[in-house]
């Protein structure tokens, strides 16, 4: 799915669209299962800053959760960022009807930056066509490539628009300056976001321990390797001392 080209627009522009990675069928599934998720959370009359943002989807539904396992997503991301990348938070960037959320800011998904080293890489799949009118995102291309990040002013006057279909698959280095447009529309919006990091990094949640068990067991090894399990911390010298094949943390993991 990523080819030369494409990874030398991403390594300049900082965003990439691939078209059409999944079916009406897998979007349908994947939007009734975080719609619901989205609702239960909109009507919590607990007041967070990101309130109707979604996060740990994986345990929302099971397509969600399926969706770690997916081998295109996989592909995308040990291409782009590493072999051995893990998750660093699996969250919503569904906006409501009439709406805005936490992700229109102008901001970055990463607060740090190394020249020519990317350290996180973010997802976004639409599961409704983003248009100008519902709060396709707007990027400004390039900015990865800087330290400093742009006026309020400055980011609308240059910004492009992530107008794309639903199924649709975005990927952007977390660098890059973006900021959620605000929904105009009757209907939600609604999207996946998933941000992955290096193996070597802390997650936003100990997804490990933080998923039961019987959800961890019907991930293949794709999935297993995306919530962290083979970079986990041994919490006693008999943990540290396994026989290899048993290790928490596995060998050649980055």
């Amino acid at each position: 799915m990523i080819d030369k080209n494409l990874q030398e627009r991403f390594n300049q522009e900082g965003m990439v669209l691939i078209p059409s990675v999944f079916s009406d069928t897998e979007v349908a599934a994947l939007k009734t299962e975080l719609l619901a998720a989205t609702l239960e959370d909109y009507t919590d009359p607990v007041k967070h800053f990101d309130k109707g943002m979604v996060h740990n989807c994986m345990l929302r539904g099971r397509h969600m959760l399926a969706l770690l396992d997916n081998p295109k997503v996989y592909n995308c991301v040990t291409t782009l960022l590493d072999p051995c990348a893990i998750i660093y938070a699996y969250q919503a960037s569904t906006l409501m009807a009439k709406s805005s959320n936490y992700g229109t800011r102008v901001h970055v998904d990463c607060p740090r930056f190394i020249p020519n080293y990317m350290t996180n890489l973010g997802l976004i799949l639409p599961l409704d066509d983003f248009t100008l009118d519902n709060g396709a995102t707007y990027y400004l291309p390039g900015s990865h490539l800087s330290e400093n990040i742009p006026s309020e002013d400055n980011f609308y006057q240059q910004a492009q628009r992530a107008v794309c279909r639903k199924g649709d698959l975005i990927l952007f280095n977390a660098r890059l300056v973006h900021a959620a447009g605000a929904n105009d529309t009757e209907q939600e919006r609604c999207a996946l976001t998933i941000n992955f990091c290096r193996s070597y990094m802390r997650q936003r949640f100990d997804f490990p321990r933080l998923m039961p068990t019987e959800l961890i067991d019907t991930l293949g090894d794709r999935g297993k390797q995306l919530i962290g399990m083979n970079v986990r911390m041994p919490s006693s010298l008999e943990e540290f001392y396994l026989p290899e094949e048993q290790r928490l943390y596995r060998a050649n993991q980055g």
